[in-house]
C-alpha cells in the first residue's frame, strides 16, 4: 500500500486497510444508505447491526462527512452498520432504534464541536446550525459526545463505546473549557468511553472492529495508535514503559564542581583551563624576590609533613560522570504530565503540559502520554498513544473511492422528494460539489485545531482519484450546472508537500514548517497541484473549478507559476486569504508570516489578474481580540484597513476552542511556544466584554455605531488626532442617528432591532456610512441616471 507516488517518505509500518480478511456479514453486500431504521434493516435482510454510529450531525452520505467515511469504511471491511443521527437525548430509547449492536457504538458529536456549534464566539446561543435539516438550531446537546455515550451506556450496559470526532478528539486531556471558563477533566473521563480515537481513525477503527469481532475484550486493547482510555493503578498491562517524569516546571539546575578551597585563584584558573592575571603577577613578583635573595624567603619555616590537603575526586555515581546518557526507547517511553488536579489549579503547570502534548504530535517521534485524574481510591490515568500512522496514498485512494451516494438520506427529502428546500442541510450545500484532495496541515496556526487533529503530514489522494470523483459529481449528482466550487482542504495548496527528507520529517519536533519562514527542508513544489487544475479544466462538462479553500499565501508565493495559474483560471471575482493581522505582536502569537508575505502576494495577484483581462479582488480576513494583541495593534490594523480601502462586514472574534495553543495562552497568560517556567514570557489576553468589543470595534470603523466605543479609546489611548473629518482621520467628529444594532453576515445569530423613527433635520442628508447604494425609496422609479458622488 505504501505507493511510490507518496508524497510523504514516511516509515509506514502499519497494517494497510486492506489487508483484512473480511467479515462474514460481507455477503449482504452494499448497501445504497447505510440504515437508519429497522424497516430499512428489513430490506437489507439484517437482523441486527454489527456496529451502530451515533452521530450529531444529519446524515449526508458523503466523504465530507465523518460518519459517513467511517461508516462506509467499516461496511467495506464486510460489517453491517447503523446510523442513529441527531436522537433525542431527553431518554435512551431513542438509542435502541436499530437494537442492540453485536460489536460497539460508535459515537461521535459530529463534523464541528457541539459547544462552537451551539455558541458564538461571545458565548451566545446561535440559532441556526448547518449540519440540520432546514438550519435549525437545538438538534443536539451541549456536550454531545459526552451525553450520547451515556445514553448508550444506559441502553445497552454491556456493549462497548468508542468515541470519536473533532470534539473528543480535542478533549482528550484536561482541558481549559471556555463556555465554563474553568479547567475540565479527559472527556474519556467524563464519557466513561471504552475507547477515544483521536484524529483521522480509519486504521483504528477497522483494527478494533477486527479484534472485537474476534472475541477479544476491549479492554485488552491498549496498544492502538491515536487512542485515549483510563487504566487504574496498578494495572499489570501498564508494566514495561519508562515513564519520564514532567509533572513539574522546577527542575534543577546544572550542578558546579566543588572547588578546592586549598587551591589559589590562579591554580583554580589553571584547572578550568584559564588563567588569572593578578595571581600571575604576584607570582613573577615572588620569583624574582627569591631569585635576588629576599630575606623573607630565607626565613620561610618549613612545612609539616604529616599535615595533608584534602583531595576532592570526581564521584562516579553522577550521570555526567558515566559518560553518555542512554535513553529508553521511544515506542516503550510514556510522559507523565501534570495531574488533572494540577493543571487546574496552577496555569503554568496548565501551560507546560500543553506545551509538551503539542511536541509529542509528529507520529515519527511521539510518545506516549499518560494524565493522572482523581486521588486515592478514585485514581486512575488517562493513557494517550502516539498519534496514527498517516494514510498512504492508496489508502486515501481507497478512503475517497467508496461507494458514497453523495446525497443526504431520503428521510430528509421534502414532500417533493428533494433535498433543495425546507429541508436543506447547508454544510451539504456548501460542499456539494466540491472535492477534498488531501488532508493535514502543516501551518501550525496556534488559533487552529487541524494539526491537533489531522496532522502536519499532508495526505495526498492521486490525480486519477480526484478526477474519478469530479467526474462522479458531474455524472450523478442532482443540480450540477458545470461548476467545482473547490478543490482543495485543510489547506488550498499543500497538496503533495513535504519535507525532503525522510529522516528529518520523522525526526522533527517543530509546530510549523512555514513559520517564521519556509523550512529549507520543505518541497514547495506546485506542479503536480497545477497538473491536476489543467487536467480538472479539460474534462468534458466541466465549465469552470473555483478554489474556495483557505489558501497558504506565503507558500504560493514559492511558486509563481501556480499564482499565475489560480487567478487565471480558478477565481471567481473574489479570492478570500487570511492575513489575519497587520502587527507583529499578535502575529508572533498566532505563527503567522508578516503583512509583507500578503503584500508580494498581492502584487503577484493583481499583475496576473491584469494580465487576464480580469477584474477581481483580495478579500482578507482579519481577526479581532487574539492573544498578544494590545489595542494599539488593533488601532494600527484598522488604519491600515482604512488606508488600503477595506471596509470589513463579517468580523471575526478568537474563539478559544480546546486544546489550541492560542487557548492556552488565553487560559494562562504564558506562551508554550516557549519553554515554560515560573518567569517565562507572558502574554496580554484581551478579556472581558467591553474590551473584546472595542477590538472588534476597531475591525469595524467604518460603522457609526462603533463611533462613540472608539473615540472614547482614542482618547485614552492619546490618539485624538485620529478624531476628525479628514482623509487621514480615522472616524469623523460628529455622530449620524443609528438605530444601535450590527447585522451580521449570519443574520439568524443578530437580533432584530425596531427601527426608530427618525425626522430630518433641515440642512442634514441621511446616508448609510457603509459604501452600499441608496435602498429603494418604494417610488417605483427606476433612479435614472446616478447622481455622480466621489467615491470615499
Amino acid at each position: 500500500m505504501n505507493a511510490p507516488i507518496d508524497v510523504s517518505f514516511f516509515a509506514r509500518a502499519a497494517k494497510p486497510l486492506t489487508s483484512y480478511r473480511k467479515y462474514w456479514a460481507s455477503r449482504f453486500g452494499t448497501s445504497k444508505f447505510l440504515p437508519m431504521s429497522r424497516a430499512e434493516m428489513d430490506v437489507l435482510g439484517w437482523d441486527s447491526c454489527d456496529i451502530i454510529i451515533v452521530t450529531g450531525d444529519a446524515y449526508v452520505d458523503h466523504p465530507s462527512f465523518g460518519m459517513a467515511v467511517i461508516g462506509r469504511m467499516l461496511e467495506a471491511q464486510g460489517f453491517r452498520v447503523g446510523i442513529i443521527a441527531q436522537p433525542d437525548w431527553q431518554s435512551a430509547d431513542p438509542f435502541k432504534a436499530l437494537g442492540k449492536p453485536n460489536l460497539f457504538f460508535g459515537v461521535t458529536a459530529g463534523n464541528m464541536d457541539s459547544m462552537i456549534n451551539r455558541y458564538t464566539a461571545d458565548r451566545k446561543i446561535r440559532s441556526d446550525d448547518a449540519y440540520t435539516p432546514g438550519d435549525i438550531g437545538g438538534k443536539r446537546p451541549d456536550r454531545a459526545a459526552i451525553v450520547y455515550s451515556q445514553r448508550c451506556r444506559e441502553a445497552y450496559k454491556d456493549v462497548p463505546i468508542i468515541l470519536g470526532g473533532i470534539e473528543g478528539s480535542l478533549r482528550r486531556i484536561a482541558h481549559y473549557d471556555y463556555w465554563s471558563d474553568k479547567v475540565r477533566r479527559s472527556i474519556v473521563v467524563d464519557a466513561k468511553c471504552d475507547l477515544l480515537l483521536y484524529g483521522n481513525a480509519e486504521r483504528a477503527i477497522v483494527e478494533i472492529a477486527h479484534r472485537l469481532a474476534a472475541k477479544e475484550p476491549v479492554a485488552t486493547m491498549t496498544d492502538i495508535r491515536g487512542t485515549a482510555f483510563i487504566r487504574r493503578t496498578g494495572d499489570e498491562t501498564a508494566q514495561g514503559w519508562f515513564e519520564i517524569d514532567s509533572t513539574s516546571v522546577d527542575a534543577p539546575g546544572r550542578v558546579e564542581a566543588h572547588v578546592n578551597p586549598y587551591l589559589m585563584i590562579s591554580e583554580q584558573a589553571k584547572e578550568q583551563g584559564a588563567s588569572c592575571a593578578r595571581e600571575d603577577e604576584a607570582a613573577e613578583v615572588a620569583v624574582k624576590a627569591e631569585s635576588a635573595g629576599s630575606p623573607i624567603f630565607a626565613k620561610a619555616p618549613q612545612a609539616n609533613p604529616a599535615i595533608k590537603p584534602l583531595t576532592f575526586v570526581p564521584n562516579p555515581s553522577l550521570s555526567h560522570m558515566q559518560g553518555k546518557i542512554k535513553v529508553p526507547p521511544r515506542d516503550r517511553s510514556v510522559i507523565r504530565l501534570p495531574s488533572y488536579e494540577q493543571v487546574k489549579s496552577d496555569a503554568v503547570l496548565y501551560a507546560h503540559a500543553n506545551r509538551v502534548l503539542h511536541l509529542e504530535t509528529n507520529p515519527g517521534n511521539a510518545r506516549a502520554l499518560v494524565q493522572a485524574h482523581g486521588e486515592g481510591a478514585t485514581a486512575r490515568d488517562v493513557w494517550i498513544t502516539p498519534p496514527p500512522i498517516p494514510l498512504t496514498t492508496a489508502e486515501m485512494d481507497y478512503v475517497f473511492d467508496l461507494p458514497y451516494a453523495r446525497s443526504p438520506h431520503p428521510a430528509y427529502q421534502d414532500e417533493k422528494g428533494s433535498h433543495d428546500g425546507a429541508t436543506k442541510i447547508p454544510a451539504w450545500e456548501m460542499i456539494r460539489f466540491s472535492v477534498n484532495i488531501m488532508r493535514g496541515c502543516f501551518g501550525g496556526c496556534t488559533f487552529c485545531s487541524i494539526t491537533e487533529h489531522e496532522g502536519r503530514i499532508i495526505q495526498s489522494r492521486s490525480e486519477d482519484s480526484v478526477i474519478r470523483e469530479i467526474e462522479a459529481i458531474r455524472d450523478t449528482v442532482k443540480g450540477f450546472t458545470g461548476a467545482i466550487s473547490d478543490l482543495g482542504g485543510p489547506t488550498a495548496n499543500m497538496y503533495r508537500i513535504g519535507c525532503k527528507s525522510p529522516e528529518i520529517e520523522s525526526a522533527c519536533r517543530k509546530p510549523s514548517c512555514v513559520y517564521p519562514g519556509i523550512c529549507q527542508n520543505l518541497n514547495t513544489d506546485h506542479n503536480p497541484l497545477i497538473k491536476m487544475y489543467r487536467r480538472a479544466r479539460a474534462l468534458k462538462g466541466v465549465k469552470k473549478i473555483l478554489i474556495s479553500s483557505g489558501l497558504r499565501y506565503d507558500l504560493a508565493v514559492q511558486s509563481p507559476e501556480y499564482v499565475k495559474e489560480l487567478v487565471t483560471h480558478h477565481v471567481g471575482g473574489y479570492l478570500k486569504i487570511a492575513p489575519e493581522h497587520t502587527e507583529q505582536g499578535p502575529l508572533t502569537k498566532m505563527m503567522k508570516p508578516g503583512i509583507g508575505s500578503y503584500d508580494k502576494f498581492k502584487q503577484m495577484f493583481e499583475k496576473y489578474s491584469l494580465e487576464a483581462g480580469k477584474k477581481q479582488f483580495l478579500i482578507p480576513y482579519f481577526i479581532a481580540a487574539h492573544p498578544g494583541t494590545s489595542d494599539e495593534d488593533m488601532m494600527n490594523l484598522a488604519i491600515w484597513l482604512k488606508k488600503n480601502g477595506f471596509r470589513a462586514d463579517q468580523v471575526q472574534t478568537f474563539y478559544p476552542s480546546p486544546m489550541a495553543t492560542a487557548t492556552t495562552m488565553y487560559h494562562t497568560n504564558k506562551n508554550p511556544l516557549r519553554k515554560i517556567t515560573r518567569d517565562s514570557e507572558t502574554v496580554d489576553i484581551v478579556r472581558g466584554d467591553k474590551r473584546r468589543r472595542l477590538h472588534k470595534a476597531f475591525l469595524r470603523y467604518h460603522d457609526a455605531n462603533n463611533w462613540p466605543l472608539l473615540r472614547e479609546a482614542l482618547k485614552t489611548m492619546g490618539r485624538a488626532d485620529l478624531i476628525g473629518n479628514g482623509k487621514h482621520h480615522l472616524i469623523p467628529t460628529f455622530q449620524p442617528m443609528t438605530d444601535g444594532g450590527y447585522v451580521s453576515a449570519r443574520k439568524k445569530n443578530s437580533t432584530s432591532v425596531a427601527l426608530k423613527p427618525v425626522t430630518p433635520i433641515k440642512g442634514r442628508i441621511l446616508t448609510q456610512h457603509t459604501g452600499l447604494p441608496p435602498r429603494d425609496n418604494g417610488s417605483g422609479k427606476s433612479g435614472g441616471k446616478p447622481a455622480l458622488r466621489k467615491a470615499r
